[in-house]
């Protein structure tokens, strides 16, 4: 089962699934959110909940995808309170480009390899056992979250902006800070590939950037190996297209070591937070010398995710300095 949020005619908000080229709207619902909270609070799946509710209201899909009325599939009411984070070197050949950003001495592995291989040893655990940890990275709140068919943000201070093709997990902490994963999503987690080229301690400023999810949520397990391509369209022609591959056969590490990880800090077990997590890709136009320009726009798609996660790339803005105040 896939859901979608999105915006109705009228300008409230409606959950549905997607039946083909159909939204079957969900009733009593206008959030994933509060969707997932009366689930925990039943002990029920969130499929059997929504279920449950399924109407007989429908919309076209391609009505709301051109009237750009989709939501992110999951969000919260209050964005200080969704996290947004990340891992990286995660997926087999996701080294080989971030080694070609930091190498200085070619005979000596470099600090990404390093934790590659490290991945590679001990990133899949034996069941009950903790593996090691991986690489992690923050990206902001709810607020740093652009629907699909939005542009994505070019600040000023960005040196380059490139997409990320890639899976995010998406949970709901429960009332006694159990972390409850309600599916799987699409995510394009955009980043300034040339910001961190220059030194790898830049890589927490690269990945402070805005980013998309969806445009469905997938609920139930990811399948082990996912199949996609990334593209990017410029004046509506392919610049640039290429295949990616995600899921645990495609990983150095297992989910739910990555997952053990994260909410192993009680801080991220926080009850009623929302959290979209990235676990990396080893696919970058960046790699192959592309160099993205406002008005491009991201393409992602994947069998399993339904419709393709789209998203331009916007006007690059005016750097100016913020000047802090004494009080």
């Amino acid at each position: 089962m896939n859901l979608v949020q999105f915006k109705t005619a009228h300008g409230g908000r409606a959950v549905a699934v997607v039946e083909g080229g159909e939204l079957r709207v969900v009733d009593r619902a206008t959030t994933v959110y509060g969707l997932a909270l009366a689930a925990v609070a039943a002990g029920e799946g969130l499929e059997k909940v929504v279920s449950e509710r399924l109407s007989d209201e429908t919309e076209d899909y391609e009505a709301v995808i051109a009237e750009k009325r989709l939501l992110t599939p999951l969000d919260h009411p209050d964005p200080a309170h969704l996290l947004v984070t990340g891992t990286g070197l995660t997926h087999l050949g996701s080294a080989a480009t971030r080694d070609a950003m930091h190498v200085v001495e070619p005979e000596k592995l470099t600090d990404s390899m390093k934790m590659f291989k490290m991945g590679i040893e001990g990133g899949k655990p034996a069941q009950g056992e903790i593996g090691v940890q991986p690489e992690w990275f923050y990206k902001g709140d709810g607020g740093s979250i652009v629907p699909p068919e939005a542009p994505l943000d070019y600040p000023g201070f960005a040196e380059d902006g490139g997409e990320e093709p890639e899976i995010c997990g998406l949970y709901l902490i429960g009332p006694d800070g159990t972390p409850w994963r309600l599916g799987f999503a699409l995510g394009n987690e955009y980043s300034d590939h040339v910001t961190e080229r220059v030194n790898y301690l830049w890589l927490a400023h690269s990945k402070l950037r805005t980013s998309s999810f969806g445009p469905e949520l997938r609920i139930g397990a990811l399948p082990d190996r996912v199949e996609g391509t990334s593209s990017i369209l410029r004046n509506g022609k392919t610049l640039w297209s290429k295949p990616f591959v995600s899921g645990e056969d495609a990983m150095s590490h297992s989910l739910a070591n990555l997952e053990h990880h994260h909410f192993k800090y009680d801080f991220f077990r926080r009850p009623g937070d929302v959290h979209v997590h990235y676990f990396g890709t080893a696919t970058l136009s960046f790699a192959d010398g592309i160099k993205a320009e406002p008005g491009d726009v991201f393409e992602i798609q994947a069998e399993p995710f339904g419709r393709p996660l789209r998203n331009p790339l916007g006007e690059k803005r005016e750097d100016r300095p913020v000047l802090v105040r004494d009080l």
